[in-house]
């Protein structure tokens, strides 16, 4: 049986929730945006059709309190929520008092969230599934001594990793024997304040790494599909920063093998939706599962670049009941794409945050350019949320092609009044590494000298053209309405300004 949506909320911020309301507005689906004190004038609250306060600025006060969202969602008569990615996307008990409310949950069933986002029990369903896993402890560390037993006879350097979480939160990699026990509290601590469970488990390290993810659709009719890999192995503390479409690294018959093993992966969950399985490859091109995402991932702008698949409208649809709108043997990869992080943060200052007032903003453009965020000049860039300000994702007929017209969009963008990780991009994406392809998940441990004195050229050369051009004039750089405030707080309120209903504080 299927339905027909017709308002959408999401209970998200910043640039995926702007993106999946553009969808929603192709789809003629009204939307309702939820914001905090810090976000009264955020992008994603101007576009929407609603939106409503929520609480104050900290994510554990606003974007983390399902029941708030849920009172909102009920108030606005939505007819689904949509999580986007971080925040409540993986949380369970958000899922399933969604679906218990009468309101459709656009992702996964909470069971399968609860199965996928628990590491340990994702492992041993895996191991039962006959899916290659990496060697290690199939249950969280309960006694250490026991741990280093095993640590010692899959053979050092091992991985500690959060069996609650991602991210690189809670990981250690431990080279010998004696940092062991240390390594393990650390973890145990780290996990403990990220995700609020203190669980770790063991893995072995693998050398030269690289880190290789597919996309998978499944509807509700049986009908499982893989839309291909990405590369994301450019990373810096496990963070990813650079993904690719399609892998230099991999050859047309281990693709084939690692797509049907993602499709076995959805099929052991009783998948539903978008999500994305994730493998390390080792050097000699041995692939593990590493874990499955239950949701939308930030580099999903890439596979759409390659295969002109919308895949959010399909993530709705699924949840409206309707089959997958094509079947495997209709999907097309074309070109290449490459997707680079601008984050807020000093790359020359060890990834230092940065906050304040983005004064200027000059945006790329151009063909088989993509730009997804919600930046505006006189956005104030605050300390509460992930630092990331959006994706800048680039096509090409093939990768040479992706990688000219991701180095000549990078050096167009601009932003003043914060640093941001835009020359660190640039760096990365000139590197002879990383041109030819011949990187690994150590790519930034072992080039980080080359980077920042190719950050510190790609500095002097943008200050030198943006001076040149007058970036820096308040009379060049803001469009016709901003021109008019120099700063946000001077501009009148945005509901004055899109006239449209909502709740204030």
């Amino acid at each position: 049986m299927t339905k027909r949506f017709t308002k959408i909320l999401i209970a998200n911020r910043g640039e995926i929730a702007l993106r999946v309301m553009r969808t929603c507005r192709e789809m003629g689906i009204k939307t309702v945006a939820v914001f905090s004190e810090a976000d009264r004038r955020a992008g994603h609250v101007l576009f929407a059709d609603e939106a409503y306060y929520i609480g104050p600025s900290p994510s554990n006060e606003s974007y983390l309190k399902y029941e708030t969202i849920l009172e909102v969602a009920l108030k606005a008569s939505v007819s689904a929520i949509h999580p986007g990615y971080g925040f409540l996307s993986e949380n369970t008990d958000f899922a399933a008092k969604v679906t218990a409310s009468g309101i459709t949950f656009i992702g996964p069933p909470s069971e399968a969230i609860r199965l996928m986002g628990d590491k340990t029990m994702a492992r041993q369903a895996m191991i039962k599934a006959n899916i290659p896993v990496v060697p290690g402890t199939e249950k969280p560390i309960d006694n250490t001594g026991d741990a280093l037993r095993v640590a010692e006879n899959i053979g050092f350097p091992v991985l500690i990793k959060a069996a609650g979480g991602g991210g690189g939160k809670g990981m250690r990699i431990v080279e010998k024997k004696e940092e062991f026990m240390e390594a393990v509290s650390r973890a145990q601590g780290e996990a403990k304040s990220a995700f609020s469970d203190s669980r770790v488990y063991i893995e072995k390290y693998l050398e030269e790494p690289h880190h290789i993810e597919f996309q998978i659709l499944a509807d509700a009719h049986g009908n499982i599909v893989h839309l291909g890999e990405r590369e994301c192995s450019i990373q810096r503390r496990y963070q990813k920063v650079v993904e690719e479409s399609p892998s230099v690294f991999i050859d047309d018959k281990i693709r084939e093998a690692m797509g049907k093993v993602a499709i076995s992966v959805a099929k052991s969950c009783q998948y539903l939706g978008a999500g994305t399985v994730e493998f390390l490859v080792d050097k000699h091109r041995q692939f593990y599962f590493l874990e499955m995402n239950t949701r939308l991932q930030v580099e999903h702008p890439v596979t759409e670049m390659v295969t002109g698949i919308d895949l959010v409208a399909e993530q709705i649809r699924i949840a409206e009941g309707h089959p997958i709108s094509f079947k495997q043997e209709d999907i097309r990869h074309n070109g290449h794409a490459i997707e680079c992080r601008i984050y807020a943060e000093d790359a020359k200052n060890n990834f230092a945050p940065s906050i304040g007032t983005i004064h200027h903003l000059f945006t790329p453009d151009g063909p088989g350019t993509r730009l997804d965020s919600a930046l505006y000049a006189g956005q104030q860039v605050t300390p509460y949320y992930d630092p990331m300000l959006g994706k800048l994702i680039t096509w090409g007929r093939n990768r040479e092609d992706a990688l000219r017209r991701m180095d000549r969009a990078l050096s167009e963008f601009f932003i003043s009044g914060i640093e941001t990780s835009i020359s660190f991009c640039r760096a990365v994406i000139n590197h002879p590494r990383f041109q030819s392809g011949t990187y690994d998940t150590h790519f930034y441990k072992h080039f980080c000298d080359d980077l920042v004195e190719s950050m510190m050229a790609h500095d002097e050369e943008t200050f030198i053209a943006a001076a040149g051009t007058h970036i820096f004039s308040e009379t060049k750089i803001h469009s016709s309405e901003q021109s008019a405030y120099s700063t946000a707080s001077e501009r009148p309120s945005n509901w004055v300004m899109a006239n449209r209903k909502g709740l204030d504080r």
